[in-house]
């Protein structure tokens, strides 16, 4: 399919003349005024724009403000078309961000060489972009791959699966969308925060490669000092992230990590650790994460226990509202009381 080129010229001569030279190679769309080239644009999507600086009303340099500012707009190429072949006149072209200058009156061969060149290396920057993303999309399958795989080896140490993990990434999900649903946070729950919680949430539990099977595997209840240990990985998390990953990672990730890590056993009240923590210096992400990993250790089975049905589970959750979670979070939990059971029946338990 040929590639399309805006011709934008106030002079019906030169869209002619261009016309003519451009037909056979490409399909050609020719407007003679600024206004009608941005109309055209709300509706169309041309390879290249050539555009006249001297018009009357709007003028090409007008027309390549507007562009500029247009999320859209501003990625198609644009080359001017001028008489005035100052060095100024030059200059102001590139500043105003074409890719190229053509002089009038027109000489074909230059023409059609200096399009063809813009074409080409739009082709090239557009085939480099896409590349660029394919292997940034590859690294961040990987990188997600690995969360996981790490969270899950270190989730069967206490006698858990990997399905923990996902269960709990899955109820971070639904709380976030509840709290966007109610307009909780909205300035905090930016799409990328959220992504990097959703992403962040299977690490949590990380700091447990520091505590011992003994510890994590024993079938009854722990002793003090055994409790102690084993509130050690919450600290010990946060460390493991900020150590290991501050290199390989976006740095607000990892303060999400972080967060969700070391702080998700503080309690809203206070008396949570390891740092006692309370209120809005619990971070938000840990805040969230609590609810989602308290209900998920409530309604799953494990080694030592049965899991509960929902309504128990929200009896338990209901009386800690205000004790060891946000209230505004917990409601807008519970008021997901359908999705929650159907996602028990989808994970089976």
């Amino acid at each position: 399919m040929k590639k399309v080129i805006l011709v934008v010229d106030d002079d019906r001569l030169n869209l002619m003349v261009a016309q003519k030279l451009l037909s056979e190679d490409y399909r050609v769309a020719a407007v003679n005024s600024g206004e009608l080239a941005l109309h055209y644009l709300e509706r169309n999507d041309p390879n290249l724009v050539l555009l006249d600086i001297q018009m009357p009303k709007m003028d090409g340099l007008e027309v390549m403000r507007r562009l500029q500012v247009h999320s859209k707009w501003r990625r198609i190429p644009v080359i001017f078309l001028t008489a005035d072949r100052t060095e100024k006149t030059e200059e102001t072209c590139f500043k105003m961000g074409a890719v190229d200058y053509i002089g009038k009156p027109f000489v074909p061969a230059i023409m059609m060489q200096r399009i063809h060149r813009t074409l080409e290396l739009e082709d090239y920057r557009r085939n480099l972009e896409l590349m660029v993303e394919q292997q940034l999309q590859r690294i961040t399958q990987l990188q997600q791959d690995i969360i996981f795989s790490m969270a899950n080896l270190i989730e069967s140490r206490d006698g858990t699966t990997g399905e923990h993990v996902k269960r709990t990434s899955a109820y971070v999900n639904l709380l976030v969308r509840k709290m966007q649903e109610k307009g909780l946070y909205q300035e905090e729950l930016t799409s990328e925060y959220v992504d990097y919680l959703k992403k962040a949430s299977p690490l949590h539990d990380i700091g447990k490669i520091a505590v011992s099977d003994a510890i994590l595997q024993k079938p009854g209840a722990l002793t003090k000092a055994e409790y102690q240990l084993i509130q050690l990985h919450a600290e010990e998390g946060g460390r493991l992230i900020r150590e290991n990953m501050s290199r390989i990672a976006e740095q607000e990730f990892v303060e999400i990590a972080c967060d969700m890590a070391s702080c998700h056993h503080e309690k809203w009240a206070g008396g949570g650790y390891p740092k006692g923590l309370k209120g809005e210096k619990i971070p938000l992400a840990a805040r969230i994460l609590a609810i989602a990993d308290v209900f998920d250790a409530l309604v799953s089975k494990r080694q030592y226990k049965d899991g509960m049905p929902l309504e128990k589970a929200f009896s338990i959750l209901k009386k800690e509202r205000g004790k060891s979670f946000q209230p505004e979070l917990l409601d807008a939990f519970l008021d997901a009381e359908e999705e929650l059971r159907e996602m028990m029946r989808e994970f089976d338990i």
